[in-house]
């Protein structure tokens, strides 16, 4: 089961070498083994309780009526912030939710348990989607402490879909679901060596999801394999009424169909180096050996194709500015709407983490969330001008430009960094500029897949393109990953050993 692809799962399952049922045992197993005990990845927050009873209905639908899909009796783990009506939590990784309840399930759960998934459990991940702290540690949660990366323990997982991203690597799931608002599945991806995808603004629904920001949010898939990954995004993709920005997606795919050996033939792919490049020898050796990969396989290399705007977005104040605004209305209107809490305002979020100092702020505050409080609503100008201001930066200045200049397909860019050390006083401490930004405030699709290592530790690179290109990016990233193979499995190593 270690390694194994969704497709080379089904296989088992039709054969009947397997059924859901063992592969729900097995994962409980190795979830026992290495994330509660053993390594002790934190990288699983809670277990489903009714996960093998669900999978002895898939089993018995499946022996009488065949499977619904590529996903049938598959486990899944979900970000912590995606909610469900079961007997689960949904609390963003605070204990402040604990013990609130959805009125209704998150759209892409839905999703999933139509297409026959079974729900295994909830991943830890940074507490409010890393959006309380400048001196957080990623995937540290008040719920479910602090996750750790599966190749070397004693550094981050980065975040915030820390958990859902770990589970991947450390086979404790096939496929995972996470979220992103600026980084957060592309840097765990990156860090822990799988792929991950943060799908176009709007072509998943938001809905029933703790929210940062409804300009930049996004929910998407982790897979070992970009094959896992859109089997899986297929599935969570689609109109919802609940979350308007949907309303403007017409891409209905089965985004299997673009996986394309050959895709990167003909492709015309930009290097985006101000900013994004220069400043980690290790990453820069990685992008410079993906680049020379991929023109011979036959992609036309624009190098370098800057990003106009790059340095103006990675020092402008703008994009915290739309999140404060953001955090504070969209979370307030999620509070409100369920069924049940004992919070319901951000406020009172606040004044429960004062007074639970000692369990919710160990090791850092909450300045973000006070900061977001104090903003005054979505019709100040200050808020409207940060929001014109990224989108005109990220868009028509930036990512539009560039790619139209050169004729582009897509651009190409190191995900992150190798993973830094875990640090409980001082926080994260990543060295370089987020080059998850551009598409981050763009609400552009892209692609992380790993590319390389240093000393043991993954380093992925990421496919940028246009709003809905998805299919683009995937068969990029597919043909990519198809002739390289840098995935290594993690080795579980406690600390980065001085020769």
């Amino acid at each position: 089961m270690e390694e194994a692809a969704l497709a080379q799962l089904q296989k088992a399952l039709e054969a009947g070498q397997s059924t859901s049922r063992q592969l729900v045992e097995f994962y409980l197993e190795r979830i026992a083994t290495l994330d509660q005990q053993g390594p002790q990845l934190r990288s699983v927050i809670e277990i489903n309780p009714d996960a093998l009873a669900i999978a002895d209905q898939l089993d018995q639908e499946r022996a009488q009526q065949g499977a619904r899909g590529p996903l049938h009796g598959i486990p899944v783990l979900l970000k912590e912030s995606i909610a469900t009506t079961d007997r689960m939590q949904t609390t963003a990784g605070s204990l402040a939710l604990l013990g609130s309840r959805p009125a209704k399930e998150a759209f892409v759960v839905q999703r999933l348990r139509a297409a026959g998934a079974v729900i295994l459990g909830k991943a830890n991940l940074s507490e409010w989607a890393n959006f309380r702290s400048s001196h957080s540690s990623s995937g540290w949660s008040s719920r479910g402490g602090q996750c750790r990366n599966p190749y070397i323990l004693d550094r981050t997982p980065c975040g915030s879909s820390s958990g859902s991203a770990v589970a991947v690597a450390a086979n404790l799931v096939a496929v995972a679901v996470g979220t992103e608002t600026d980084g957060s599945i592309l840097c765990p991806a990156s860090i822990n060596g799988v792929v991950g995808i943060k799908p176009t603004v709007g072509l998943v629904s938001r809905a029933g999801v703790v929210p940062v920001s409804h300009s930049q949010d996004t929910v998407g898939p982790f897979g070992r394999s970009v094959a896992d990954a859109a089997a899986v995004l297929s599935v969570l993709a689609g109109q919802d009424s609940d979350d308007p920005a949907t309303q403007h997606n017409s891409s209905q795919h089965d985004y299997t169909q673009f996986l394309d050996p050959d895709g990167l033939r003909g492709a015309r792919i930009g290097v985006p180096r101000e900013v994004y490049c220069g400043y980690s020898t290790h990453v820069d050796r990685v992008i410079n050996a993906a680049i020379e990969q991929m023109q011979a396989l036959g992609a036309d290399i624009i190098d370098p194709a800057d990003i106009p705007t790059a340095k103006q977005m990675e020092t402008s104040d703008a994009e915290m500015t739309v999140l404060c605004y953001e955090f504070k209305a969209d979370l307030n209107r999620y509070l409100a709407e369920l069924a049940s809490s004992p919070v319901r305002t951000l406020a009172e979020i606040i004044a429960f983490n004062h007074a639970h100092a000692e369990q919710m702020m160990p090791y850092f505050g909450q300045e973000l969330l006070i900061k977001s409080e104090a903003t005054t609503g979505l019709n100040d100008l200050a808020y409207l001008a940060a929001l014109e201001a990224t989108r005109r930066l990220s868009r028509q200045e930036g990512i539009d430009t560039v790619m139209e200049h050169y004729k582009l397909d897509a651009l190409v860019l190191p995900s992150a960094v190798p993973a830094w050390c875990i640090d409980l006083v001082n926080g994260d401490s990543a060295l370089g500029s987020s080059s998850s930004q551009p598409a981050a405030l763009a609400g552009y699709p892209a692609i992380s897949v790993p590319a390389g290592e240093a000393r043991g530790l993954p380093i992925g690179i990421t496919f940028v393109g246009r709003a809905f290109s998805e299919p683009t990016l995937i068969k990029l990233a597919y043909a990519y990953e198809h002739h390289t193979h840098a995935r290594r499995p993690p080795q579980f190593l406690p600390t980065l050993f001085i020769d």
